[in-house]
């Protein structure tokens, strides 16, 4: 059974940094286009980044000044850094994977995990 398990959310103050991990079980995520999402609610799922099977990424613009991606495969883990947090930041981040390209149409989701950033 594949799962994508996204950790590292919590609740912090403006202008700290997290680290966001998404681990896979059951699938190798070497093959695979991951991406970063934030969902608020009462708003559309917002794409961060993608990052391909060799870390090419592309981002959404709005993400590119403080957000990083990297990937591990070793560790099976994608990773988002969000650095100089900032209130407008609140929301639960996801993590999704789609074999081999980076299209947009994703095999598997993670369910997400909650940042809230406090002023």
């Amino acid at each position: 059974q594949v799962q994508l398990v996204e950790s590292g959310g919590g609740s912090v103050q403006a202008g700290g940094s997290l680290r966001l991990s998404c681990a896979a079980s059951g699938l190798d995520i070497s093959p695979y286009c991951m991406a970063w999402f934030r969902q608020v609610p009462g708003k559309e799922r917002e794409r961060i980044v993608m990052i391909g099977r060799t870390s090419i990424t592309t981002w959404t613009k709005s993400f590119e000044d403080r957000f990083a991606v990297s990937r591990d495969n070793s560790a099976n883990t994608a990773y988002l850094t969000i650095h100089n947090l900032r209130p407008e930041d609140t929301g639960r981040y996801l993590c999704a994977a789609e074999y081999r390209y980076c299209t947009d149409r994703y095999n598997y989701w993670g369910q997400g995990t909650q940042v809230t950033v406090s002023s």
